[in-house]
């Protein structure tokens, strides 16, 4: 979980966020939860591995504003030999209302751009301590 300040430059000439700045904070909340995993993205990325997204669905039902504070949450429902399925949202910190809910499948790629099978120590780390659910292929 992470909560962050909305910025200028994260809005619109509107004054509301501008659509893809919700992806990076979602992208930022992904990044913290293996983290907390002990999954070190940047590690990761060094052994030639990298995170991907296959699939991305995003439901927007408010708007932040510039001076707002979001949270976004990020959950694992589901493992599968070579995917891995979050649930995330992002809500405003003060009035708790759910600004954007988005679900996500990553898929891990190597050095060659193909996907690979998850490694038996990333699945580990997420069965073990994310509490997720191991699914089918």
């Amino acid at each position: 979980m992470i909560e962050k300040k909305i910025y200028y430059h994260d809005t619109d000439a509107i004054g509301i966020v501008y659509h893809a700045s919700y992806l990076k904070i979602l992208e930022e909340d992904r990044t913290e939860f293996f983290e907390a995993q002990d999954i070190l993205v940047k590690d990761f990325h060094e052994q030639g591995r990298h995170f991907v997204i296959k699939d991305l669905h995003i439901k927007y039902k408010s708007s932040a504003r510039f001076g707002d504070i979001v949270i976004c949450e990020s959950v694992i429902n589901k493992i599968t030999a070579a995917q891995i399925f979050f649930s995330q949202k992002i809500f405003n910190k003060t009035s708790n209302i759910i600004l954007i809910e988005a679900d996500i499948i990553l898929v891990i790629i190597n050095e060659h751009f193909q996907p690979v099978i998850i490694p038996e120590d990333i699945n580990s780390l997420l069965l073990e301590n994310a509490g997720v659910i191991k699914g089918g292929a």
